[in-house]
């Protein structure tokens, strides 16, 4: 049985993730195949030019695919459910692969092409995944799900055709494997809107995710456009997904694990969980890339192969876990 919190022991605790969070930072500012010492940090290119947009654009990536988990688990009513679940991963594998395989480059809004056209092609995804779900009007969860899963089936395919027709398998399976070794400023400049807007919407529609848990008849009951949230949800989710996408490649587990697991220590008030695993995200994801560069240094391990490594085990602790506390 999860106690809830008061309102001073959430403060602190978020306060405590915060305090987590700068440390795992500053490490991850001061360690790589370089070493900076402490008194060198500030005056340090390397700072500047290459691990402060890094680790940044890390935490960015965490926090938009921690809260895209929660918004997709609510909606969804599934603790499952992921925020590649409805096809965006895969969208977003066969836009980069096209543009990998064209040889595209063009810079959109200070985005170069292979990001651009994943993060097109993931949008496109969700918008095909929910018009096929869509029934006189409504999308229920299962259609949303098993849409997302033919989709992903679907792109799988397309994204084999392209690699054998190519031939061009290391760029293209080093981008799906997820990495950061090319954060700039500008990817962070770019995804930090999505992260505000996102973060934003989902935080405000709290009061909504927790009526859907109840069911979509007793949400209705409550006073909830239950279609409409929906609509504007996915969207909210899709959008901050498909940026993390865009910039860092596929990197799974990380809007899987960090929900479930906050959910089992705060309990399922949104107002908890959405600030509670954006912070989780972000100590995540500047962890595991701080150690996807640093473990086999100066060679770089993609940190989707971090996170798989971590997340799968973990997951699969998570659910014995649950299944021993349900008897």
């Amino acid at each position: 049985m999860v106690r809830k919190l008061t309102k001073t022991e959430g403060w602190l605790a978020l306060a405590g993730l915060a305090g987590i969070l700068l440390l795992v930072i500053l490490i991850s500012l001061l360690l790589g195949s370089v070493i900076i010492s402490p008194r060198d940090l500030l005056k340090s290119e390397i700072l500047w030019q290459i691990r402060l947009p890094r680790v940044i654009l890390a935490a960015l990536v965490g926090l938009l695919l921690s809260i895209s988990g929660v918004v997709l688990q609510g909606i969804l009513r599934n603790p499952l459910a992921d925020p590649y679940i409805l096809g965006i991963s895969s969208g977003g594998a066969v836009g980069a692969a096209i543009s990998i395989s064209l040889g595209a480059n063009f810079v959109v809004f200070g985005i170069s092409s292979v990001p651009a056209t994943a993060f097109f092609f993931s949008l496109l995804a969700v918008f095909i995944v929910y018009k096929l779900s869509q029934v006189a009007g409504r999308a229920a969860p299962e259609t949303l799900i098993l849409s997302g899963v033919a989709l992903a089936a679907f792109a799988s395919a397309i994204l084999s055709l392209l690699i054998i027709i190519n031939g061009n398998l290391q760029a293209i399976y080093f981008w799906l494997l997820g990495s950061l070794s090319s954060a700039t400023w500008g990817n962070v400049i770019t995804v930090i809107p999505y992260a505000l807007l996102g973060g934003g919407t989902a935080y405000f529609f709290s009061k909504e995710l927790n009526a859907l848990l109840l069911g979509e008849e007793m949400a209705i009951t409550l006073g909830v456009e239950v279609e409409n949230t929906r609509l504007i949800l996915i969207a909210a989710a899709s959008l901050m997904t498909a940026a993390a996408v865009s910039v860092s490649g596929l990197i799974g587990f990380v809007g899987l694990i960090v929900p479930h697991w906050i959910r089992l220590m705060v309990g399922p008030n949104h107002r908890m969980l959405i600030p509670f695993s954006a912070f989780s995200g972000m100590i995540l994801m500047v962890a595991a890339d701080l150690i996807s560069r640093t473990i086999l240094s100066p060679m770089e391990i993609p940190i989707g192969i971090i996170m798989a490594l971590v997340g799968a085990p973990f997951f699969l602790y998570l659910l014995r876990r649950r299944r021993v506390e349900g008897k």
